[in-house]
């Protein structure tokens, strides 16, 4: 009688077993960019592929760009995190103050140029010094825009002084902090607003990653971009961020959950490294050359002169809000000359 039972037990924890193991667990996948995007064609489609191959098809992804599942890019970060996302990648600083900590990474001139020279630092950053900013979040990824560069029309910016009575478009509070310390004026818009704004004249220009060109049309209604001078810092940065509902991932079985892992992280972060730069370098070679404005070495000097303020007045303000802000502000200033 006792082995019937064991016999019943074990067919069933059996049963169960398999039944787990032919479940399929799909991953509901938002953000901000159109499906065309570089972050969806070539970062996160491959990434669900990898997913799927690796879990013989039980993950799997269903995409919702340009922000099918409602809301504005600011509540992205919260639709994770009430769970009508499954996983988001979108810039923190559309949610203003919600992950004051990474900021650092945004400043003016703190971090190299491209993707691949980039990421590291704003990982090891992360860990070392925000965390805190992701309490609530599943990090699967914190990486950079490759650096923003100045693309405007009718007028070309190659000095400090072509930036006065412009209006250019910021992603960020930090972004439009550094477009205001370099003389312009800042309004403050996600990438699908900018295209329209500049061709009915609301902005004259961009602050914008070259990642964000082709998709938005942004090549369309410009004829000028800013070039800086080769290796050095570029003029800010939007970090961006794939976020997953920490109850979604604890939901799925401990297998599912290694592949999860060893695709994020560091992994996820050179994947998108190795498509962002290669995305930039298309973008910038696709442009007409006579609308490529270099900014020679004395105007860049006086441009990161012109911005050196706004660091200071960030720790500042860190320090009002309760952190720490002399000692996150050093500790991106390290990182990013460690690197270098």
């Amino acid at each position: 009688m006792k082995m019937s039972k064991l016999a019943v037990l074990f067919a069933a924890a059996y049963t169960s077993a398999a039944a787990l193991a032919d479940t399929t667990y799909t991953l509901k996948v938002a953000h901000f960019l159109p499906a065309n995007s570089n972050a969806q064609r070539n970062i996160i489609e491959p990434w669900c592929q990898q997913l799927s191959a690796e879990s013989a098809g039980r993950l799997k992804c269903q995409l919702y760009p340009s922000m099918q599942l409602g809301g504005t890019p600011a509540k992205l970060a919260d639709m994770a995190r009430n769970g009508v996302a499954d996983i988001v990648w979108t810039a923190p600083a559309y949610s203003a103050g919600k992950f004051p900590r990474i900021e650092a990474m945004e400043l003016p001139f703190m971090l190299p140029a491209g993707a691949k020279a980039s990421n590291p630092i704003i990982w090891q950053y992360y860990e070392q010094y925000a965390r805190d900013d992701f309490k609530g979040f599943k990090v699967l990824s914190v990486h950079g825009d490759g650096g923003m560069d100045i693309h405007t029309r009718g007028k070309g910016v190659a000095t400090l002084e072509d930036l006065k009575n412009l209006k250019l478009r910021a992603s960020s509070r930090t972004a439009a902090k550094l477009v205001e310390a370099l003389g312009a004026t800042p309004v403050s818009m996600p990438p699908a607003q900018m295209t329209e704004s500049i061709s009915k004249g609301v902005v004259d220009g961009a602050l914008a990653s070259w990642e964000v060109v082709p998709p938005t049309k942004l090549d369309e209604v410009t004829d000028h971009h800013s070039s800086i001078p080769a290796g050095q810092s570029a003029f800010s940065y939007t970090v961006l961020a794939m976020l997953m509902n920490p109850r979604k991932f604890d939901s799925l079985p401990q297998d599912l959950r290694a592949i999860i892992d060893r695709n994020s992280g560091p992994a996820l972060n050179d994947r998108f490294a190795s498509a962002w730069d290669s995305f930039l370098d298309n973008a910038r070679d696709a442009t007409p050359a006579e609308q490529m404005v270099p900014i020679g070495e004395p105007a860049y000097a006086a441009m990161r002169q012109a911005a050196a303020p706004v660091a200071d007045a960030w720790a500042a303000a860190a320090t009002d809000n309760g952190l720490d802000g002399k000692a996150l502000l050093e500790g991106a200033r390290t990182l990013s000359t460690k690197a270098r």
